[in-house]
């Protein structure tokens, strides 16, 4: 209660002032700790399970660390164009973030979110509308199939399909018109405007 009366004061004394700077430094602190996982970030090492998804959902991973008391942090692998399917590790520490293409990381409580782009919709896949096919090189941003989309007076929209999620390859999938969005770890879409 002091630090109420600290705020409420017109003329707060240093001690006040100290705890009103703690105040604001742990509100600092554990907002940082409300943590979104990190796509294309890996955390290598603390391992004490690692287990296949089938879904190849990451938000089932992080699930998986919110209700294991011993889990700090998790990491989250997509399936390889090699045939390795999509696994989860939980870790009973927290490693150092690693840039790695082929993964999404966050500690305990870090939920998965997409990251903020204007033109690339992660994690969604436009299903229908599909008047072209290709095989592509791997490319988690998306960009080689939306340029590709871009380029194309036809297409609308576009879904790049990760390898390893319907076959070995990457695919690249041009719409003639923009469909619905759906939620789905195996894709990236967008929409030409």
């Amino acid at each position: 209660m002091r630090w109420v009366r600290c705020l409420l004061s017109m003329h707060p004394d240093g001690a006040c002032l100290r705890l009103l700077l703690a105040c604001l430094l742990l509100t600092l602190g554990l907002s940082a700790l409300v943590a979104r996982a990190d796509v294309g970030v890996d955390r290598p090492g603390g391992d004490y399970t690692h287990f296949v998804l089938k879904s190849g959902d990451p938000g089932v991973c992080a699930s998986r660390c919110e209700h294991d008391p011993r889990c700090r942090a998790w990491s989250f692998s997509y399936p390889t164009p090699q045939g390795a399917q999509a696994a989860c590790w939980l870790k009973s520490s927290v490693p150092a973030r690693v840039k790695s293409d082929c993964c999404v990381s966050g500690v305990q409580g870090a939920g998965v979110h997409a990251p903020a782009s204007n033109d690339v919709e992660f994690g969604i896949n436009r299903a229908g509308g599909d008047y072209k096919t290709l095989d592509i090189q791997p490319d988690s941003s998306g960009e080689r199939c939306e340029a590709t989309c871009k380029g194309e007076q036809r297409c609308r929209a576009w879904t790049y399909i990760r390898p390893g999620y319907q076959g070995a390859s990457a695919r690249c999938v041009l719409k003639e018109h923009v469909t619905i969005p759906r939620r789905d770890p195996c894709c990236l879409s967008g929409v030409v405007r």
